[in-house]
């Protein structure tokens, strides 16, 4: 399979015409996956433009490609969305990296009542881009279409408010739905909330459900929060047919 990069320029090209990787995505390609003259790669702009084309020049600082072909990947439909609980250590990370892989669409960086991590002004915008960088090169790696988005950090509150639009699936170890048993929309998205290592707190659960949020369960063991997530999505995937 031939190697894949990213560039927002992808995004107006066409077949025929030469784009240019520069800065970091040059020096990832030339001189980390050590691409060559000749080689047949994919650079998509992360926004559903897919280019197929071959390497005309690979140096560190610039990487020509020569479009050959052009696809325009649609949105995914529902839209499958991850609120992830911060948590300590690498953890949340892992899950990000994770459900970005395994096809989610969006992330929400969420502070729960028990999250040990805490992201004060300063933190939100370092960690948001950090996830976002996690996000980005890990679609890289999975040669996905569409990089999803990572949203403002919510609070419980904001993360209830999505029930009003969205399907929100809390997950529980305690609920008596198992998530494989319900029923998934079309259009809407799939919110799924995964909590922190100490799980999530009974009035946030409260608050969730009383905005119309559901508890579901994965199955009869506790997993913990870098994985739950992403075994969550793989069994929406599997129930929407994506899989």
């Amino acid at each position: 399979m031939p190697l894949h990069f990213l560039l927002d320029g992808a995004s107006a090209a066409q077949p025929g015409d030469a784009v240019a990787l520069t800065g970091s995505e040059a020096h990832h390609a030339a001189a980390v996956r050590r691409v060559r003259a000749g080689e047949e790669v994919t650079v998509g702009d992360g926004r559903g433009a897919w280019l197929s084309g071959i390497v005309e020049a690979a140096a560190p600082r610039e990487v020509v490609v020569r479009v050959t072909a052009r696809d325009d990947v649609a949105a995914a439909r529902p839209r499958l969305v991850l609120a992830q609980a911060l948590a300590k250590g690498d953890r949340d990370e892992l899950a990000v990296q994770a459900a970005t892989e395994l096809g989610v669409d969006e992330i929400v960086p969420w502070q729960a009542a028990r999250s040990v991590s805490r992201w004060d002004p300063a933190k939100e915008q370092k960690g948001r881009q950090r996830w976002t960088g996690i996000v980005r090169e890990a679609a890289k790696q999975a040669h996905r279409a569409w990089v999803p988005d990572v949203a403002a950090l919510h609070s419980t509150k904001a993360l209830a408010g999505r029930a009003a639009a969205s399907v929100v699936l809390v997950l529980e170890p305690s609920a008596p739905v198992a998530l494989s048993s319900v029923a998934l929309p079309d259009d809407r998205d799939i919110v799924l909330v995964v909590g922190p290592e100490g799980g999530i707190a009974a009035e946030e659960l409260e608050l969730l459900e009383s905005a119309g949020a559901r508890l579901v369960r994965l199955g009869t063991t506790v997993l913990r929060t870098s994985t739950a997530g992403p075994a969550a999505l793989a069994v929406v995937s599997t129930s929407l047919g994506r899989w």
